[in-house]
């Protein structure tokens, strides 16, 4: 999705809908009245008003329904409703979270929740219980309860996420740590490739792999034969799983992609968004010069495919070769081995440095 013109609109997380949801049918369970519209704290203190998009009582429990609206992001979960349902727990329990319809369930170690527990993340469950401690003291009543969220339609939503791949089977994750989403930015996208590389440690793999796009996986797959959970959604983030790996290393890492991105990444480029770089067209014509060809063309091409065709396979060769070389710097020093695979369109291996 294109990056509208003009200012950005923000959004609001699942988890900052799933505390207002809980909160407004907490109310109703002791009162009978839900709360609409109902006001949220947030971790940083704003407090934000949202109306119900649906509400439900029944004997001894409530629901309340809150639709997300992500502003102008590009999230998958805009416009999706996000469901609390609160009964009575047992006395001194406290808080019991349980995962409803369209949430998923952790299956795997390394997330921030213990496998076999709702995909409710910590920030999330402490904006819950908050909101509904503030009722919960209003009333004089002790905060013994459980607390079902619940996103209609969420199992569909979750193929398009990466919680398949890290273990979050049945539905979404319930996010979020600042209760805000900010438009277009890239911190959720590298939350998900660090949290791919704890659960890669924690289930013990030892080889993980950073591809940017979905040609490239294919490839590597291909040549390794490695579980789902090694492939870590990189995209443009080299830097996002590099980063990461130096103080969180995993022994050996293949970074796979095609040769513009490739060629930026050996070019000393981290982000390979091409917003963010670009393929330096005078480093290629001193590459044109150390293979014996002619640079001028080279300076004057539009892209590096472009490039590629005037150089033939050895341009490949030492991309892959520049590319493994900066991202041995960025990790610096750590025990993490790393190959560097150049892959064109059709998904054939133009260059593989191998590992060392």
């Amino acid at each position: 999705m294109k990056k509208p013109a003009g200012p950005l609109r923000e959004g609001w997380t699942t988890g900052t809908c799933a505390a207002a949801a809980s909160k407004s049918a907490y109310h109703a369970l002791l009162t009978g009245e839900f709360l609409d519209p109902v006001q949220v704290r947030l971790p940083k203190g704003q407090t934000p008003s949202f109306t119900l998009e649906c509400k439900e009582a029944g004997e001894n429990w409530r629901s309340a329904g809150i639709k997300k609206d992500a502003g102008d992001d590009p999230d998958v979960t805009h416009q999706a409703v996000i469901i609390s349902r609160v009964t009575p727990g047992t006395s001194g329990a406290g808080v019991i979270f349980r995962a409803g319809d369209g949430v998923g369930i952790v299956t795997k170690p390394g997330l921030p929740i213990p496998p076999g527990e709702p995909a409710i993340n910590p920030v999330p469950r402490l904006m819950i219980e908050e909101a509904m401690a503030d009722i919960a003291l209003k009333h004089g009543e002790a905060l013994d309860v459980v607390v079902e969220i619940s996103v209609p339609g969420g199992v569909e939503l979750a193929g398009k996420t990466w919680n398949p791949r890290l273990g979050i089977m049945g539905g979404l994750s319930i996010l979020g740590t600042t209760g805000i989403v900010r438009p277009f930015s890239c911190s959720a996208w590298i939350a998900s490739i660090h949290r791919g590389i704890d659960v890669a440690r924690a289930v013990g793999l030892a080889h993980v792999v950073g591809s940017t796009g979905s040609t490239s996986e294919s490839t590597v797959q291909g040549l390794y034969d490695l579980p789902e959970s090694a492939y870590l959604d990189m995209g443009d983030f080299a830097g996002g799983v590099l980063k990461y790996l130096r103080k969180n290393p995993v022994p050996r890492l293949t970074l796979a992609g095609g040769i513009g991105k490739m060629t930026k990444l050996a070019q000393g480029a981290l982000d390979l968004h091409s917003g963010r770089s670009q393929v330096d067209f005078g480093q290629l014509a001193q590459l044109a010069e150390r293979l014996g060809a002619d640079p001028a063309p080279v300076r004057n091409a539009n892209t590096a495919l472009e490039v590629l065709e005037i150089l033939g396979p050895g341009m490949a060769e030492e991309v892959a070769a520049a590319a493994r070389q900066t991202a041995l710097e960025a990790i610096a020093g750590a025990p993490v081995d790393i190959e560097t695979i150049v892959i064109d369109r059709k998904g054939a291996v133009l260059a593989q440095t191998g590992f060392r």
